[in-house]
């Protein structure tokens, strides 16, 4: 890996570590109503706001009124996205003229956009209208990221509080993640990019002369705006089809180390608001450690395979500037395999390379990020109550098992409802992936998709339906997604990947409430330092790799195993 990538890695690292603490603890005042240096601004506006809605701020509710409340606003949100969807062309600022969108593909993009996936089976700058982008697409990219903020601060307090039958006020939650959090980072990030050439405008699309002559219409749009909450939000859905591989999206080295930095930012810093909650800084900073360990791992094995360049290329051709193949010559190879992994280890769906031409073991990396449950440090709250239930609560149980006593975790017991509403989150993802994945594969309708045959093609899939049920939304790139198939299937796929998670999670965590705490003794396993860390991290990895080795290969696997005996597809 050259050197100034490295310096890259490590730059965006030590960002995440000063910005980790400072944001955490932001968050941690904010999400409890404490005074914060917005509040003078922002708590009139957050009293406005609860009047109009008529949302009683100081009245709480149990995990089963937060559950009702997060998929009333799931189910409201899809049905009028889906409606916008399908008459955007009768609707305003729409100068490009598009069309309405097809009923299966409405229904995809409605549900990919509430379930914080936006996997975009459309050209983003084609395929909706200017209303559409601005008013339905940006602001899910708020609320969504904000209901999984809310979720994640519902279960700490869950796992914190002392015999509490509530877990906050979802309403509540939400209007202060996106007002005093979501918003203000965004309207900074977004000024940031138009200085450095991103585009926010309402003027159409221009057609310009280039110099050899020939018409091109470049399209443009408010770009900016919902650049920057696309990363900070770990939403992912690019404006342009090309994503931040796209010069508007992500024009200059700054702006892509800036990306990869906000979509690092939030689910780390939730470690140290964890550490706060529990009044124990290294609870957080034990949780922050297991996620970084496997996300540089990840990113370096990535950035290295394709630093390294296409072994059957003749030798200078392709090793001098590593895998150049679907890469941006702005960015380089590397930094494509580190944005990659930053994305996938967040629930992001971000991109600046085309995974599908990735280097077989690069494209493992990616793939095993989301197919982990997109804990390292996945996204904004849904990566650390992933770690919290799918690592914490079962590393603990184990933990339980060798010294034979009930497990606990913060001083409160974790019995068997505990750890059947646990086991429920971690089946789901692999029974999605893996059952949605063997029904395209068995299926005329899904073999249609991939471009590629062989193990390649099956990557395809695979990718698909782990990018969808991870609520990630990168695609492999190889796989006509816009078919009925695809887009019912696929929206099926993110709702059980959001919802099938949520709902056990916040039953789990009132449960956790409504306990008391019980005083360490000597058999009580210690839930920070090195030791923690690992048994997390092994916990996550192995019950990944059970899961998910056997159909990895028959992907990545097998395809570098023949690559190296001289077959490519």
């Amino acid at each position: 890996m050259p050197f100034n990538d490295f310096l890259t890695l490590a730059s965006i690292g030590l960002a995440i570590l000063l910005i980790t603490p400072l944001l955490g603890g932001y968050i941690h005042r904010v999400m409890e109503g404490e005074r914060v240096f917005l509040s003078p601004v922002l708590r009139p506006v957050e009293r406005v706001v609860y009047r109009v809605c008529g949302i009683d701020a100081t009245a709480e509710m149990s995990w089963k009124g937060y559950t009702v409340a997060v998929l009333v606003m799931a189910a409201v949100a899809i049905v009028a996205g889906y409606a916008v969807f399908r008459i955007q062309d009768i609707l305003p600022l729409n100068p490009g003229h598009v069309g309405p969108m097809s009923p299966d593909l409405s229904f995809n993009t409605s549900v990919s956009f509430e379930t914080n996936t936006n996997w975009q089976n459309y050209s983003g700058e084609t395929g909706v209208s200017y209303l559409t982008q601005a008013g339905v697409l940006a602001v899910r990219n708020f609320t969504s990221a904000a209901t999984g903020l809310a979720v994640a601060i519902a279960l700490i307090r869950g796992l914190t509080r002392r015999s509490a039958k509530t877990l906050g006020n979802y309403w509540v939650d939400l209007t202060r993640g996106i007002l005093y959090i979501l918003l203000p980072i965004s309207i900074v990030g977004a000024l940031i990019l138009v200085w450095q050439g991103v585009p926010q405008t309402w003027n159409g699309p221009q057609t310009v002369t280039t110099l050899q002559g020939v018409q091109q219409t470049i399209s443009l749009g408010p770009v900016a705006s919902q650049e920057w909450i696309k990363d900070l939000g770990n939403n992912g859905g690019g404006f342009f089809n090309a994503n931040s591989a796209h010069p508007f999206e992500s024009p200059t080295g700054l702006t892509n180390w800036l990306e990869i930095v906000a979509l690092l930012m939030c689910s780390f810093s939730l470690t140290f608001t964890f550490g706060r909650y529990a009044g124990n800084r290294r609870q957080g900073w034990t949780i922050f450690g297991a996620m970084a360990a496997i996300l540089i791992v990840g990113a370096v094995v990535a950035m290295h395979s394709e630093a390294a360049g296409n072994p059957l290329f003749p030798a200078g051709i392709d090793q001098a500037l590593g895998n150049m193949e679907g890469k941006e010559t702005r960015f380089g190879s590397a930094v494509g395999g580190l944005f990659a992994a930053a994305t996938t280890g967040t629930s992001t769906g971000a991109i600046n390379a085309w995974h599908d031409s990735f280097q077989p073991i690069a494209g493992l990396v990616p793939l095993f990020n989301m197919e982990l449950g997109e804990i390292s440090p996945g996204g904004i709250g849904a990566g650390i109550y992933g770690m919290l239930v799918i690592g914490a609560i079962l590393a603990v149980f184990i933990a339980g098992l060798m010294v034979g006593r009930t497990p606990e975790f913060l001083g409160k017991k974790v019995e068997s409802y505990e750890i059947k509403m646990a086991m429920i989150t971690a089946l789901v993802l692999g029974a999605s992936i893996l059952g949605f994945t063997a029904l395209a594969t068995a299926l005329p309708e899904g073999l249609a998709g991939p471009l590629n045959k062989g193990p390649h093609g099956f990557s395809e899939i695979l990718y698909a339906f782990s990018s969808q049920t991870g609520n990630n939304g990168s695609a492999f790139a190889g796989l006509t997604g816009n078919t009925p198939f695809y887009n019912i299937t696929g929206a099926f796929a993110m709702l059980i990947g959001r919802y099938g998670m949520i709902v056990p999670i916040l039953a789990l965590a009132g449960s956790m409430a409504a306990k008391r705490r019980v005083a360490p003794s000597l058999g009580t396993f210690p839930t920070t330092g090195i030791l923690w860390s690992v048994l997390l991290i092994g916990v996550v990895v192995i019950v990944g790799a059970l899961t998910f080795f056997p159909a990895l290969s028959l992907g990545p696997i097998v395809e570098q195993l023949l690559q190296n005996a001289g077959k490519v597809f």
